[in-house]
């Protein structure tokens, strides 16, 4: 999933369990719609990554850096130093709160298309409780 600063979804990709995330590093950010920006330009790229130690292999970095992707991947036994990881466990309490739909939690839709139309109306249902706490 890749998200904005604020960990809104921008792009989300749909693969079996049994994936390995970095195999799915450049197919997800050539899922990321055109942002809007000035008239006659959108951008289809970001500027950057930040990743985690999972993400620490150079063959992505190079990619990314074909791509004109600036990539921020902590190395593996040391620390990351972008501030990334300031606050710990975004991923991990998102996918608890997807949990939390028992038809997330198990897939039991054969067509993908179904599956993510659960997916976004459950992502929906939590920014409305994160919003309602606010208020």
């Amino acid at each position: 999933m890749i998200t904005d600063g604020r960990g809104t979804p921008l792009a989300v990709l749909l693969t079996g369990a049994n994936r390995n995330d970095v195999t799915q590093l450049l197919p997800l950010l050539d899922a990321v719609p055109p942002v809007r920006g000035r008239v006659g330009h959108p951008r289809r790229k970001p500027d950057s990554v930040f990743a985690d130690r999972g993400y620490d292999h150079d063959i992505y970095r190079d990619r990314l850096r074909q791509r004109r992707i600036v990539p921020a991947i902590a190395r593996r036994g040391t620390r990351h130093g972008t501030g990334l990881g300031t606050y710990r466990w975004v991923v991990e309490r998102t996918f608890a709160w997807l949990h939390g739909f028992k038809r997330l939690r198990i897939r039991w839709e054969r067509r993908a298309d179904i599956h993510e139309a659960f997916l976004r109306l459950a992502c929906c249902l939590i920014a409305l409780r994160q919003i309602n706490s606010f208020c």
